[in-house]
Parts: C-alpha cells; sequence; structure tokens
C-alpha cells in the first residue's frame, strides 16, 4: 500500500464494500475456502497492478534516460 492511497478517496471499482464478506466472529481464527468468483477477481487486481506498475516503470524510465548519449554525464 502506498502512502498516498491512505489519505486519498478511494477510486471508485477498486473494493466493493457490499461483495465484502469477511465478517470476522469472536474465536473464529479460520478463513473459509475462496469461491470461484473471489480467485477471479483477485487474478484481476493482479493484472491490473501489474499493468499499473508496467506503466509507472515506463515513466520512471522515461524521466532518466540520458538527454544526449553521446555526451558523458559527470
Amino acid at each position: 500500500m502506498k502512502l498516498f492511497e491512505m489519505y486519498d478517496a478511494p477510486v471508485e471499482g477498486y473494493q466493493d464494500v457490499s461483495n465484502d464478506n469477511s465478517n470476522i466472529k469472536w474465536r473464529e481464527t479460520r478463513k473459509s475456502k475462496l469461491t470461484l468468483r473471489q480467485i477471479r477477481k483477485l487474478r484481476k487486481m493482479l493484472d491490473v497492478r501489474n499493468y499499473e506498475r508496467s506503466e509507472n516503470l515506463k515513466k520512471i524510465r522515461k524521466q532518466y534516460t540520458p538527454i544526449n548519449p553521446e555526451q558523458p554525464t559527470l
């Protein structure tokens, strides 16, 4: 989790509160089995995260590429 995610408003579509069925009960430490719908949702979230990461790396590479490759930097 990134720091700005804690203070900014959540992005629409990242979390569905009505679909969150993780109610914690007293003395219940085991988690229920994941359904296929939940597994697919996790896979989509991972794909989105990987895409965002690759886009972020493209921006970073563009920022730090040398302006003139023939001229050595100090």
